[in-house]
């Protein structure tokens, strides 16, 4: 997993999972703490996340939402957004542009 951007913009590729969790929470809760507004965590490079990866992605929503900002998602990938659906998740995170769960195919 690779993350690069600042406390504005974040982009995520590779794989968000139990082994990369611990690095990606600390390089989130960092761009949390040092900025102000909207954080956006651009996910179009993501190829995959685990439990364990969901759960750092919740964690820097609730420490935004503390800090009086706004975790707002970019580019899911059709799987995750698959799971987001299926979790109810997409109606708490903000999600740019939106999820439309009966757009989504069905697997």
């Amino acid at each position: 997993m690779h993350i690069r951007g600042d406390h504005a913009e974040l982009v995520v590729e590779g794989r968000l999972d139990v082994r990369s969790a611990a690095d990606a929470r600390t390089v989130l809760h960092t761009a949390v703490d040092d900025g102000a507004g909207d954080l956006v965590l651009d996910l179009t490079g993501l190829d995959s996340w685990d439990a364990t990866g969901l759960g750092v992605i919740m964690g820097a929503h609730r420490r935004a939402g503390r800090c009086g900002r706004r975790l707002v998602l970019r580019g899911v990938p059709t799987q995750m957004q698959r799971l987001l659906v299926a979790t109810r998740l997409h109606r708490i995170l903000a999600i740019e542009g939106g999820i439309a769960a009966e757009s989504l195919p069905r697997v």
